[in-house]
């Protein structure tokens, strides 16, 4: 809408018109300057007068872009984009985790102004595969997406570890690119922009009008947060946001996703072979989205007087529970229920019968099954949600067990809690070695962080592979938050980031955040650091700075033996030292709460008390502590 004198509301200037009068006249006062500069040496007679800057010039000495022609003749005073954010509260987006960018300009305004930044709010990150870990970690907590806004094929390239690891993850994470074909550089547009990322996106789509953006935005939570969950990805030309709204579409209707559950004959056959079977064990992917999946889990595992092994993947099962772990003996019958991830498929002996139940059938040609499921092999494979499956197969399996095989399960179990308890005690006693050590032992650092959160509501939030499996191994996990497992592709730099968007997540239900993050990831993305300080966002983050990589030390080490070359050269290029990095100073950088580095034994346990109290007071949290290799 054009400005006329007129106009009743010229007399109250409101923000775009006070932005547009501050724009107009920093443009006139450096004319006016460049003039005046002239007249102040005028030019010989032998040369002629030189002429004043073009627009392109004072945007190279002042920084700022060319003015936009269309931009000075009207102010659009209802964006397209004010509609978008009107859909995204619809969706219940609660955050959006961003690092600005021109292509995405008129969304942001929209989410800050028109939304009152508020659902989704906008975060702040200094890149964007921190922007996009923050939401795969949020989704594990949450259980419902976060969305991540990139900056054309700059942006989505730096995010695209980040996808791929929540993709392998199976986690919902809510992606939108802006493009800008008539932005100030070319490089940052692309014909076909989602072709970068299509390989590890559940679906992806470039609308070309209002109506069909809420169309889009709509179907892609819809297909994110239907198993088998994933990222999705939204491409948002920059010339759609701006656009004037005329008549705002309706909002499409919202519906909840559907979870398949497996048909009654399959579920007949599997409740079977379980029954039937003398030594079954049930191995747990990626199978409880919900602590209603893990109470259905222990139900039909202690029906069964099974075991459960979770893997190392999110929790799926409680770790104290007398049926958590691999048995005794060689199994006969293994239910895989939602292999995904860095969790394989179980295997038992060669003429051992394999079940798999998993949504991830449903994309065959996928990456879901290519890496990390195993189900192929499956002599009864079964295209379904395994937590959805779980009552029916309960039940089969309650209908099915007779007298004398549950006298055998009994049995079986008793066997079973027996091998577990005598584990737990070999854990117990193997924690201790080393106790009084420097560098600090790992189970040191879980065992004495245990009694400061053991009565407190808290959750773990970062991958246990680099850490010994510690925390699984002695604290008590139950819920799960409790432990939200690794970042499914194995990309290195998850884990802060990941921390920070689950200790947001956490953050509504009071809980503690506990994070265990190894140096060499940290190193990847510590400016999310900055993001849990401005953000206020309470997270302990205990760094394992054992200055190296160290699986990859092990690894050079392994070839330098088996060529017969010594092993005194292995550190090259595989540890973090000369000069060593100091965390706490890097965080207190960022301005967080920080100490370290620790040293000996005996300034642990009072050290992490410290931190502990600034979580639970409201804030972010990090101590440095020199750690033993594994």
């Amino acid at each position: 809408m054009k400005t006329k004198a007129t106009n009743p509301r010229a007399a109250a200037v409101g923000r775009r018109g006070f932005l547009k009068g501050a724009a107009a006249g920093a443009a006139a006062g450096a004319a006016a300057l460049a003039d005046r500069t002239v007249r102040a040496e005028p030019a010989s007679p032998a040369s002629p007068a030189a002429p004043p800057p073009t627009e392109a010039q004072l945007a190279r000495e002042t920084g700022l872009p060319p003015r936009s022609r269309a931009v000075d003749a009207y102010i659009v005073e209802h964006p397209g984009s004010d509609y978008m954010v009107d859909v995204l509260r619809a969706l219940d987006i609660e955050y959006c985790a961003s690092n600005c960018g021109s292509s995405f300009e008129g969304l942001q305004e929209s989410m800050v102004n028109h939304g009152g930044n508020r659902k989704p709010e906008f975060l702040t990150c200094l890149h964007e595969e921190s922007a996009v870990a923050m939401a795969h970690g949020y989704a594990k907590v949450a259980g419902k997406p976060m969305m991540a806004l990139l900056h054309g094929t700059v942006g989505l390239q730096h995010a695209s570890m980040a996808i791929y690891n929540a993709y392998c993850d199976r986690a919902p994470v809510y992606v939108a690119a802006g493009l800008d074909y008539a932005g100030p550089v070319p490089a940052h547009n692309a014909t076909d922009l989602a072709a970068l990322v299509r390989g590890f996106v559940k679906w992806d789509h470039q609308p070309a009008s209002l109506e069909e953006f809420g169309r889009s935005a709509v179907r892609a939570y819809r297909i994110a947060t239907t198993p088998p969950m994933a990222p999705v990805l939204v491409v948002l030309d920059a010339a759609l946001q701006k656009a004037p709204l005329q008549n705002a579409p309706a909002v499409p209707p919202i519906s909840p996703p559907r979870f398949p559950s497996a048909d009654a004959g399959a579920v007949e056959e599997i409740a079977r072979l379980l029954v039937e079977a003398e030594n079954p064990r049930i191995v747990a992917g990626l199978a409880a989205r919900t602590q209603e999946g893990i109470d259905r889990l222990v139900e039909l595992a202690e029906l069964l007087q099974a075991p459960v092994d979770g893997g190392g993947a999110r929790l799926n099962f409680p770790s104290r529970h007398p049926l958590a772990g691999a048995g005794t003996g060689t199994a006969d019958v293994i239910l895989n229920l939602e292999p995904g991830g860095r969790q394989r498929a179980g295997a038992g002996s060669s003429d051992a019968r394999t079940i798999t139940i998993s949504s991830a059938e449903f994309l065959a040609s996928s990456n879901f099954n290519v890496y990390g499921s195993g189900s192929g092999t499956a002599d009864v494979l079964v295209a379904a949600d395994a937590q959805a499956t779980l009552p029916a197969l309960i039940e089969e399996v309650r209908r099915s067990i007779t007298d004398d095989r549950r006298r055998l399960f009994a049995e079986r179990g008793a066997a079973i809690a027996a091998a577990h308890a005598e584990r737990r005690r070999r854990d117990i006693r193997d924690a201790r070695h080393g106790w009084n050590a420097s560098p600090v032992s790992l189970a040191r650092i879980a065992a004495e962080l245990w009694p400061l959160i053991k009565d407190e509501d808290w959750s773990f939030s970062s991958p246990q592979g680099f850490i010994g499996g510690w925390p699984g191994r002695l604290w008590d996990m139950k819920r799960t938050y409790h432990a939200i497992g690794a970042q499914g592709g194995g990309g290195i730099g998850y884990s802060l980031p990941a921390s920070v968007g689950a200790a947001l997540a956490n953050r509504e239900h009071g809980r503690i955040t506990v994070n265990i993050n190894g140096d060499g990831d940290l190193n990847y993305a510590p400016g999310v650091l900055w993001t849990a300080v401005h953000h206020r966002i309470p997270l302990l983050t205990i760094v394992h700075n054992n200055r190296a990589y160290h699986q990859e030390v092990m690894y050079l080490q392994q070839q330098c033996a088996a060529r017969n070359r010594g092993v005194d050269r292995a550190p090259i290029g595989t540890t973090i030292t000369d000069p060593d990095i100091d965390y706490a100073q890097m965080a207190k950088a960022y301005g967080m709460y920080a100490e370290g580095p620790i040293e000996h034994p005996a300034d642990l346990g009072p050290t992490l008390r410290r931190g502990v109290e600034r979580v639970k007071a409201g804030e972010p949290a990090l101590i440095d502590v020199v750690s033993q290799p594994r």
